[in-house]
């Protein structure tokens, strides 16, 4: 258990609005999740264009598509498994097309808030942050799609495992297979950041 309640009250009322006609209440939804979900994509397809798109069409979709929803559920498990699918099917054609472009800026202000205790205090660590930070988004970036779907919802997205599952329309058991696979291939690649 990650914490999260199974279903927000909140969410159901503005669905309940937004099927009702209500185009604000939508758009509330929108507003609520939005950011984490621009974190999420940005995170599999590699670039701010690309994600950007992929959140508004998810968005639309799931606007379009909200009479399906089950009341008792959670939408954003809901809204994550079709935004997922969503930014896999656009890295997949952009993989295709030999054109991934790679945003070095991805990891920003805008997806993950600074911490304040964090900030490096010499010259010294600041390069080697960013360093790390530049190696870090290489490494995912390289990681096939669903790997790299799995480690953003859990490690970015803090998502239980059962979460995951249904969002990505597997079992636990192989969220958790993935999981580890990320997990080595990150340690891998990230080794040389390693003291000792």
């Amino acid at each position: 258990m990650n914490g999260r309640p199974k279903t927000d009250a909140q969410d159901d009322e503005l669905i309940r609005a937004t099927l009702g006609g209500g185009e604000e209440a939508f758009r509330e939804l929108v507003e609520r999740y939005k950011s984490r979900a621009f974190g999420v994509v940005v995170g599999i397809v590699g670039n701010r264009e690309d994600a950007l798109d992929v959140v508004q069409e998810s968005f639309i979709k799931a606007y379009y598509n909200l009479k399906e929803f089950r009341f008792g559920s959670n939408f954003y498990t809901w809204f994550y498994r079709l935004l997922v699918n969503q930014a896999i099917d656009r890295w997949r054609k952009l993989s295709r097309s030999g054109e991934i472009p790679l945003d070095e800026n991805w990891l920003s202000e805008e997806v993950m808030p600074p911490d304040s205790a964090a900030h490096p205090a010499t010259p010294e660590e600041i390069l080697l942050n960013r360093e790390l930070g530049e190696d870090l988004h290489r490494a995912v970036a390289a990681l096939p799609e669903h790997h790299r779907a799995v480690i953003l919802l859990r490690e970015v997205e803090g998502m239980a495992y059962n979460d995951i599952a249904k969002a990505l329309g597997c079992s636990a058991g192989t969220v958790m297979s993935r999981l580890h696979y990320a997990r080595e291939k990150l340690k891998d690649a990230l080794g040389r950041h390693r003291k000792g």
